[in-house]
């Protein structure tokens, strides 16, 4: 009997999803754990792997459809097998959930032979695919370490590692989110409609549950960053070649540490009760092409500067990418918000229920201030924390910024 491959819930927070790439089609044998297709959640764009072995007998769903969670897309089954035309029987087994361990994986043996002339045969990750064809590299000739010999990102990582030096070239820059006249294509008519994709309708119902009936209010401060940018430069010498420490992982560790020391400041709204949390998650607003994602730095106020710095850059490059797990996007006890990169002098940032703040952050920038009867020019930075009311009060979150002021101003407090 045939089995039913049912849109799953990806994401903790999904209930349809978009049918981007056929990774398999009609005919191809397929094995349990192998990639389906890829799905555009409301966070990322996810694997749907297969959860019986045999051959994709039926495919019910065209690329580009957006089709519930729990609906049947496509069948498994043996060779030559006939199904129905894609009725959904009562009594269906429930799609598994991105909570629910995919089913054990046999040891992965020799990679599978490569098959002249068409690299989309080779086995290999859609984020694997994606770095080969950005590096040049040959998909059959990397040696797969994942499920059945698939080629996963590690591979590719450790062939760039292996390979030869070659000429250097120009660094290539993080491309900066593009505004929607760049994104769409003008089509000459008077205007253009474009379907809302999957993270523009979750950005639109989270905003819709947060600054209508969450109560915000908006405290600013402006910092002096002198202090700040000296341990940077430091550090950024220090470290060479190891990475870099950008004003915004200075910003995050701080603010990880003040909430420790505000504990009132570390909290979700829960309509009957408020949780504070003894552990901070860090949620850092990341701009991508189509709206925005918050990766989420777990256990902030432990980490030192140098690991903050380090998980900062990797997190908000695979959000970029839009590959991103689950976990590694929820569970945020306080968020950050950076636009200073974008010259942005000051803004005021939405609450992400059931957090009760985020801190939006400007630019660091010189400016004339006067200073114990003189006027000197220092480099300072506005920030502004939005709160919800119904949990943080005004002094406790003036509270708040006047412990964040001191460790950006003077760092060595961040030590105390």
């Amino acid at each position: 009997m045939a089995t039913k491959v049912y849109m799953e819930a990806l994401s903790p927070t999904m209930e349809e999803g978009r049918l981007v790439k056929w990774t398999k089609q009609e005919g191809e044998a397929v094995k349990t754990g192998d990639t389906l297709a890829e799905v555009e959640t409301d966070k990322a764009i996810m694997e749907l792997v297969a959860r019986a072995d045999g051959q994709l007998v039926k495919v019910l769903v065209t690329e580009g459809s957006t089709v519930p969670v729990g609906q049947v897309v496509a069948y498994i089954g043996a060779p030559g097998e006939k199904v129905d035309g894609g009725k959904v029987e009562k009594g269906a087994v429930p799609p598994v959930t991105a909570t629910t361990p995919a089913a054990p994986q046999p040891a992965a043996t020799a990679p599978p032979a490569a098959v002249p002339a068409d690299p989309d045969l080779v086995k290999a990750s859609p984020l694997a695919r994606r770095m080969a064809k950005e590096a040049g590299v040959d998909l059959k000739l990397v040696a797969g370490s994942g499920p059945g010999g698939r080629v996963v990102k590690r591979d590719l990582e450790s062939a760039a590692a292996a390979s030869p030096p070659t000429t250097p070239t120009a660094q290539r820059a993080v491309p900066l989110p593009s505004p929607v006249s760049q994104v769409v294509a003008r089509s000459g008519a008077a205007y253009d409609d474009v379907p809302l994709t999957q993270i523009r309708k979750t950005i639109a119902k989270r905003l819709a549950t947060s600054l209508g009936p969450v109560p915000h209010y908006f405290l600013t401060t402006e910092v002096d960053m002198e202090r700040a940018a000296e341990a940077r430069e430091a550090l950024n010498r220090d470290l060479g070649d190891q990475g870099k420490v950008s004003f915004n992982d200075i910003i995050v560790k701080a603010a990880a540490l003040a909430l420790v020391k505000h504990r009132a400041c570390n909290a979700w709204f829960q309509d009957d009760h408020i949780r504070y949390w003894n552990e901070v998650h860090l949620g850092m607003a990341v701009a991508v092409e189509d709206g925005l994602i918050t990766p989420v730095i777990r256990h902030a106020q432990a980490k030192s500067l140098a690991q903050i710095s380090r998980e900062a850059r990797e997190l908000a490059g695979r959000a970029r990418e839009r590959r991103l797990k689950p976990e590694e996007y929820t569970g945020a006890t306080f968020s950050v918000s950076n636009l200073g990169m974008f010259d942005i002098d000051q803004f005021t940032a939405v609450i992400n229920p059931p957090e009760a703040g985020i801190l939006a952050v400007g630019s660091v920038a010189a400016k004339p201030v006067a200073i114990t009867g003189q006027v000197l020019v220092r480099r300072r930075l506005r920030v502004t924390m939005s709160c919800d009311h119904r949990v943080i009060d005004g002094a406790t979150g003036a509270a708040f910024l006047v412990t964040l002021k001191q460790m950006l101003e003077n760092p060595l407090a961040m030590l105390l």
